[in-house]
């Protein structure tokens, strides 16, 4: 009864001395004797995978002897089920526990304890260093030990030493191998984590680092602490999320800068990944460049082996870049690669970087180089001509509008400031007062115009009324004088002329 028919998609075919060849043929040899002691493993390898805190959907158990084609079938389809989920995980398929429960003649050495006697050889020669504690299960590579140093005479600085058996792609001779990994002691680079001590024999290297309290790229990440086991830092984190858009340039520009430096010397590095990126305050510097010397396989194998166009290993970092910069941006790595569509991101610069290493386009036509991913930011962007005037037009017209709108605001803020000042009660009062003067000197220049009016209706009034008047006067004068002399008996004849009509002797009585 196989549980397994075939490797799933490039996964569990991972590791650092047994060749493809030789696990592809243990994956599709597995079988089981008996459905009893098959589930009773599941069950250990479950339990043992716990500390990964991931639910695995291991079906339940039953009463023993349960031996119905039915049960068996049914079981059988849930162990296959519950397979399928752990090879494709790709953290759980790279680790010691999986690969011991699928092909246990491969893995049946305690790497372990070979660390340790190797460890311990080397001390004879160097007594100056002591072992504080192993650092057991940091790292998710079966073959490479981890212990907490220090040096006797400075008990108080902390060292990291790891021991790392060779690879299936070693092909350096153990001279030059031994030459080029002292010659990494001596490296000096910014952004490439210091080695205080490197040694190599014919099986396999020795390395000694300082200890980071702080952790990886990746621990800052995940929230992790770094001396906790790689499946339960990394597995399943508590909390998913990216880091800021300052932190994704920074270190991003940082990491293409040191492969840049790598490739130009000949030393394409092969191994990156965000657990593979100390932390020096702002600065991000590289690991583990001792493992291209030793032929281990990278930690993104399984994706980029299923592209032929990433056949070179300039082009597989700058791939595992693309992985970086995706868990950098947010929080996890990619479901799936190639990427079908990317989630919104922080800038649409960091999703013109990923579209051009992890989509479907990018796996066909190859991995562009670090050169042009560092020119990116600045030329990412190519406009035919017809789009050009298109565009130029259309930002003619924007900005014809947005001065047009620029012109209403300012009229609109002119018309409120002019109501709130007119509408204010100190300038309601003016107007009021003002108002009042203009109203008495209307009515005083009203008045004079009737005075004026009606003195001149007076001085060119009826004339005729007037003389009249005087006739009636010098009328009532004559008859008063003719009455006199009347009475005085004097006859006097009397013609006045006053340029009146003479008055008739009738209406003088005479």
């Amino acid at each position: 009864m196989a549980f397994m028919e075939k490797p799933p998609a490039g996964k569990v075919l991972l590791d650092d001395t047994v060749p493809l060849t030789a696990q592809i043929e243990a994956s599709q040899s597995l079988h089981s004797h008996t459905i009893v002691r098959r589930y009773s493993d599941f069950d250990l390898l479950n339990n043992s995978l716990q500390i990964s805190t991931l639910s695995l959907p291991l079906p339940p158990k039953k009463l023993i002897g349960n031996m119905e084609r039915e049960f068996i079938a049914e079981r059988q389809k849930g162990l296959q089920a519950y397979l399928d989920v752990i090879t494709t995980h790709h953290i759980l398929s790279n680790c010691e526990l999986v690969k011991k429960f699928l092909d246990p003649n491969s893995y049946s050495v305690n790497y372990t304890e070979i660390a340790l006697q190797h460890v311990s050889m080397f001390f004879r020669s160097e007594p100056k260093w002591e072992v504080v504690e192993p650092l057991k299960d940091i790292g998710w590579r079966i073959r490479k030990k981890y212990f907490l140093m220090k040096i006797k005479n400075q008990p108080k600085e902390r060292l990291m030493l790891s021991w790392a058996d060779l690879g299936p792609d070693k092909y350096l001779s153990d001279k030059d191998l031994q030459y080029a990994v002292k010659l990494l002691s001596s490296c000096s680079h910014p952004y490439i984590y210091k080695i205080t001590f490197a040694t190599a024999n014919e099986s396999s290297v020795l390395v000694i680092r300082p200890f980071s309290e702080k952790g990886t790229l990746k621990d800052l990440i995940y929230k992790a602490k770094p001396k906790d086991p790689f499946l339960k830092k990394y597995c399943n984190p508590k909390k998913i999320q990216g880091l800021e858009l300052q932190q994704i340039k920074t270190y991003g520009r940082q990491i293409l800068e040191v492969l840049k430096f790598l490739h130009e010397k000949g030393f394409p590095y092969g191994h990156l990944h965000s657990a593979n990126v100390m932390l020096d305050g702002d600065t991000c510097k590289l690991l583990d460049l001792e493992n291209s010397l030793l032929g281990l396989p990278s930690f993104y194998r399984s994706y980029f082996s299923q592209f032929r166009k990433i056949n070179t290993l300039e082009g597989v970092d700058v791939h595992c870049f693309g992985h970086l910069l995706y868990e950098m941006t947010y929080g996890r790595p990619p479901d799936t690669i190639p990427v079908d569509s990317f989630p919104p991101a922080p800038s649409v610069f960091v999703v013109s970087v990923l579209e051009s290493i992890l989509t479907c386009e990018a796996m066909k036509n190859g991995m562009p180089t670090v050169s042009r991913l560092l020119q990116m930011p600045r030329k990412n962007l190519f406009i035919p001509t017809k789009l050009k005037e298109a565009l130029k037009t259309s930002k003619e017209c924007t900005e014809k509008r947005l001065t047009e709108e620029q012109k209403l605001i300012h009229q609109h803020r002119r018309l409120t400031r002019a109501q709130s000042h007119h509408g204010s009660e100190e300038e309601k009062k003016k107007r009021k007062i003002l108002a009042r003067k203009k109203s008495k000197r209307s009515a005083y220049e009203s008045g004079e115009e009737h005075s004026a009016k009606y003195s001149n209706s007076n001085n060119s009034g009826n004339y005729s009324e007037k003389s009249l008047l005087l006739h009636s006067y010098v009328n009532v004068f004559v008859v008063a004088v003719v009455f006199w002399l009347k009475r005085s008996r004097v006859t006097i004849s009397l013609h006045i002329n006053i340029g009146l009509p003479k008055p008739s002797t009738t209406a003088m009585g005479i």
